[in-house]
């Protein structure tokens, strides 16, 4: 009896994996499971990464959908598509679908699809830079549609104030400081802070905004991420306060924070938890509909951070805020 049970069991498992095998045996099914190593991509973006009718591609999706190889996220109207982000280890076929990413993952991709995304992300980036060239005057108005800055920023000065103590932070980073709010807090803490942002139009606010605080420790650059990683600068803390969402490419912002993190560093990141009000996007600019918190620490994972404390802030408008810390090789407990 026994042996007829383990022989059952065996062929189960065959059969559980059997989709897998099928759903992945194909190139540009491999190819599309590289390019959504971190990025999320929408049916329409994937269709013109590679060059195929919406149709094709979405028939594609789907058979790896229901395979386990990926999964749906809908951004108000749309949908994208991303990797799982719960993977059992104990359970055979993620262990499989895992193996499937790890390999693929070896394989670089080629220039001329780099070139596409790096095309796509501008697409984004464009979109979101217009939207705060058009509202620079009204932006806390706006914002504070989803959420007032003090529910957020209060909590991360807390947690920034409260780590303070036990760590010599010198220099300090701000990715996309807004009207530079945030900035006094910073400017307490650290020696030497910067604010980097890539809209002229709020980075003109948050000069106004160091120089009615006073705040002679802080230098101000346009630009993204690149630039810094360019001059070479590394920071002992890295701050963005509900900046993910108006990315191109949230999983990028932690790679590059990593990389402009010294040792024993930490990245603090306020932002929405995953919503579905859609009205946010052109009220206020988003870009994405908020992220699951596994997606975050997926992210920092692979940017070789390892999570810290969280912290959820419920709204009464139905949004939720994450606020969450990440640290560069962390010092043992």
């Amino acid at each position: 009896m026994t042996s007829m049970t383990t022989h059952a069991d065996e062929l189960s498992s065959v059969d559980a994996l059997a989709p897998i095998f099928k759903a992945s045996g194909d190139p540009l099914r491999l190819e599309i499971l590289r390019v959504l190593r971190r990025d999320t991509f929408g049916v329409l973006e994937l269709s013109q990464l590679f060059d195929m009718r919406q149709s094709g591609m979405s028939h594609h999706l789907k058979v790896m959908h229901k395979a386990g190889l990926l999964e749906p996220q809908r951004e108000g109207n749309a949908i994208f598509y991303r990797r799982p982000l719960n993977l059992e280890s104990d359970k055979l076929t993620d262990q499989t679908i895992r193996q499937v990413f790890e390999t693929v993952d070896r394989i670089p991709l080629p220039e001329h699809l780099r070139g596409k995304i790096e095309a796509i992300r501008n697409q984004r980036a464009d979109q979101s830079q217009a939207f705060f060239a058009r509202y620079a005057e009204k932006f806390r108005e706006q914002q504070e549609l989803i959420a007032a800055f003090e529910l957020y920023a209060e909590p991360v000065a807390d947690l920034i104030r409260n780590r303070a103590t036990r760590h010599d932070w010198k220099t300090g980073l701000e990715i996309g400081p807004g009207e530079g709010a945030f900035l006094p807090v910073l400017a307490e803490i650290c020696e030497h802070v910067v604010a980097l942002d890539n809209s002229r139009d709020m980075l003109a606010k948050a000069t106004r905004t160091c120089i009615d605080e006073r705040l002679n420790n802080v230098d101000l650059i346009e630009g993204v991420t690149d630039n810094l990683l360019a001059r070479g600068d590394d920071f002992d803390l890295v701050v963005a306060n509900m900046v993910l969402h108006h990315v191109p490419s949230p999983a990028d912002i932690f790679l590059d924070a990593s990389a402009l993190m010294k040792t024993g560093g930490c990245l603090v990141i306020s932002d929405l938890c995953s919503h579905d009000q859609d009205w946010a996007k052109e009220n206020c600019g988003d870009l994405w509909l908020g992220f699951e918190p596994e997606e975050l620490t997926s992210w920092a994972a692979d940017a070789g951070l390892v999570a810290g404390e969280s912290l959820f802030i419920g709204l009464r408008n139905g949004f939720q805020v994450q606020v969450r810390e990440f640290w560069k090789n962390p010092e043992p407990a």
